[in-house]
């Protein structure tokens, strides 16, 4: 009976033991743990000074689809509150909003926003993403120790290969295959990161961010990035009816050359032929009339299709519903300066107490080898 609370109080003085140990292990490296702190502090201290500033912008939009879409796709939302995730709208016409974050990942969307000129701060005029990531940008302190540290065996590799230039012929450039030289590579990868859109399933709608080292900058290249998403999805739905649509055109405009040729023999016969009463004359007049008729008919029924071709473009033509504009930022999104500072004393902290820990646990390993020994 008595034996139990023994062992169970044995027990606890050993744990509180142990405690008191550990407590007098860290007071001994007290000395080591507040330098090292310290220490730690200094660099968040540096890092959170010298960290460049980032402005967040964002968008939020909701694209219509069509009305079998909207109906398919309440089905979709009741299967996702059941767990299943069913995507009624591949069975439509409509680009799912899955697929937007592809195309704004795309090389093709990438380039144009590269390519398109933005306002720059440093710089008196608009100019390209690329232009100014290759001539007028100069990295921070931060950037440039991290790039000729943990990135220096990257610089040499490249230095060593040499950098490739786009030395692509002239015949290739016109493939539809896109050649990226290695400095287009570097600044599609930063706008890859910089430029995200993520899409809400069940509420319907997406949101494409931007963030850039400017305020005006990040919210010139949402604004970009709003509008060119808009116009890769407008093409993408009506390249269908727009086909159609040339297809007819083209059609109709030959027809109505062939009416109006078939109208003007009709009449040049008529006036040369006014009293004339053979019947060669009426023959060659009746034949006149049914080739103005039939081009007549075939022109006028390809004027009705041409019609409905156009009101079916406009008919599958998207419509995005802006609910959330773009904004120029005030504040900046990052850096977090205070997170920054704790978390680097913390991690100070952290690495103090384990190196104590660690050179005790190891001393000892050591002590019972001699032992062994």
């Amino acid at each position: 009976m008595t034996e139990k609370p023994l062992k169970n109080k044995k027990k606890a003085d050993e744990d509180e033991i142990d405690l008191i140990a550990l407590a007098h292990t860290i007071w001994r490296g007290r000395k080591r743990i507040i330098i090292t702190v310290i220490i730690f502090a200094l660099i968040g201290l540096l890092i959170a000074l010298f960290s460049p500033k980032e402005y967040t912008v964002s968008t939020t939009m909701v694209p219509q689809l069509s009305n079998r879409s909207s109906k398919l796709s309440g089905l979709s939302s009741l299967a996702a509150m059941a767990g299943f995730n069913l995507d009624m709208n591949m069975e439509t016409s409509d680009l799912s909003p899955y697929i937007y974050p592809q195309i704004v990942q795309s090389a093709p969307f990438q380039l144009e926003i590269m390519n398109t000129p933005f306002t720059f701060s440093d710089v008196d005029h608009p100019v390209s993403i690329y232009k100014y990531y290759t001539e007028y940008y100069q990295p921070g302190i931060l950037s440039l120790v991290a790039k000729y540290t943990i990135g220096l065996p990257g610089v040499i590799i490249t230095a060593v290969k040499g950098e490739t230039k786009d030395t692509i012929p002239s015949a290739l450039k016109e493939e539809r295959t896109i050649h990226l030289s290695q400095e287009q590579n570097e600044i599609r990868k930063i706008i890859e990161e910089n430029v995200t859109l993520v899409t809400n399933d069940k509420e319907g709608y997406v949101v494409l961010s931007s963030r850039f080292h400017e305020a005006r900058l990040a919210a010139e290249v949402a604004q970009k990035g709003q509008e060119l998403l808009q116009r890769y999805i407008t093409e993408f739905k009506i390249e269908k009816a727009t086909a159609q649509l040339k297809f007819i055109e083209d059609r109709c405009a030959e027809k109505q050359m062939e009416f109006e040729k078939a109208q003007a023999n009709l009449a040049s016969f008529r006036d040369r032929n006014k009293n004339v009463t053979s019947a060669m004359a009426q023959t060659e007049e009746e034949r006149l009339q049914n080739e103005y008729q039939l081009a007549f008919t075939v022109y006028s029924e390809l004027a009705k299709q041409l019609e409905q071709a156009q009101i079916k473009v406009k008919e599958d033509t998207p419509v995005f519903s802006i609910i959330k504009p773009v904004v120029v930022p005030i504040e900046k999104s990052s850096p977090n300066r205070p997170l920054i500072l704790v978390i680097w004393t913390f991690l100070g902290g952290i690495v103090a107490i384990g190196w104590i820990f660690g050179k005790q646990f190891f001393a000892s390993i050591k002590e019972r080898w001699n032992d062994e020994q």
